[in-house]
């Protein structure tokens, strides 16, 4: 695998050490000192300019670090999520990169699962059809099996009794 950049390197330490616990506490203190230096300096413009410059810039690169992060991470899960698609026999490869469409194939497809959630209600389960290509087949096989259970019990018990 390709290594990353030092560039790379240092946003992904930066992005875990900010998250961390010494991170908090370090700002804590920070903050503190600053609160408990506002009487030395009679609370001066310069007072608060220092923590309102220091807060502006640390905002202004977190916002580029979680941003980092979070592509990295939902990178991440899409992957694992298309590995998942690929590898379920049955499973729509329609949703393979699905992120990739555009709002109106993501509303049209929506639609679609809306419909098929529709259908699972009919018959009392969410979770019996999953595919938009299978719903209908699937909504009729359930249907028929069910008929043919009804019936096959019903039979059954007008030759016992």
């Amino acid at each position: 695998m390709k290594r990353e950049s030092w560039i790379g390197q240092f946003a992904r330490w930066a992005t875990d050490w900010t998250g961390s616990t010494t991170a908090f506490l370090m700002a804590l203190g920070v903050i503190a000192i600053w609160l408990l230096t506002g009487p030395i300096f009679n609370y001066n413009d310069t007072w608060q300019l220092v923590i309102n410059t220091s807060t502006t810039i640390i905002t202004f690169l977190m916002v580029f670090l979680i941003q980092r992060s979070q592509n990295k991470d939902s990178r991440a899960i899409h992957l694992k999520l298309n590995e998942l698609v690929a590898a379920v026999h049955g499973a729509s490869n329609r949703l393979l990169n699905v992120e990739d469409l555009s709002e109106e194939e993501l509303k049209l497809l929506h639609s679609h699962y809306c419909h098929l959630v529709k259908l699972a209600k009919k018959d009392g389960s969410l979770t019996v059809s999953h595919s938009v290509e299978e719903a209908e087949d699937r909504h009729e096989l359930k249907r028929s099996q069910t008929l043919s259970a009804k019936t096959d019990r019903h039979r059954s018990r007008g030759k016992s009794g």
